[in-house]
């Protein structure tokens, strides 16, 4: 978690990029997450990072229609896969991710590094593939 000072410049920063989405109901925002459409060899890959959803709405069913609405927008797109990384201690993202048909590929040793706490942290490399 970042406070909402230190994450405003990075929020900015994927805007303006154009990889930064909104998910939103007809009423109100429920989450968000980055996609970034990779370049060159790997152009048929969009890659799903920062995906989050509004602690309001854990556990209602919204993170399962978020990644649901995400994948058949990566479809539409022409992407033919979407590819992420996840702490390998987040089960709940793990188990969301595999229910709608991601696979682990493989863990990435000490990927992440966690600069408040200073420590590195393993991740897992999962794929869908349309």
């Amino acid at each position: 978690m970042m406070d909402e000072e230190t994450f405003r410049p990075v929020y900015d920063d994927l805007l303006q990029q154009g990889v930064k989405y909104i998910y939103h109901n007809a009423i109100e925002n429920i989450g968000m997450f980055k996609l970034i459409p990779l370049k060159y060899r790997t152009d048929h890959i969009a890659y799903l990072g920062g995906l989050a959803v509004d602690p309001r709405f854990l556990s209602r069913g919204e993170g399962q229609k978020m990644l649901k609405r995400i994948i058949s927008f990566v479809g539409e797109q022409g992407f033919l896969r979407i590819e992420l990384s996840v702490p390998d201690s987040n089960d709940k993202a793990i188990n969301l991710y595999k229910k709608n048909g991601f696979e682990k590929e493989g863990v990435l040793r000490k990927y992440s590094h966690l600069k408040s706490e200073g420590r590195f942290m393993d991740e897992l490399m999962m794929s869908y593939i349309f």
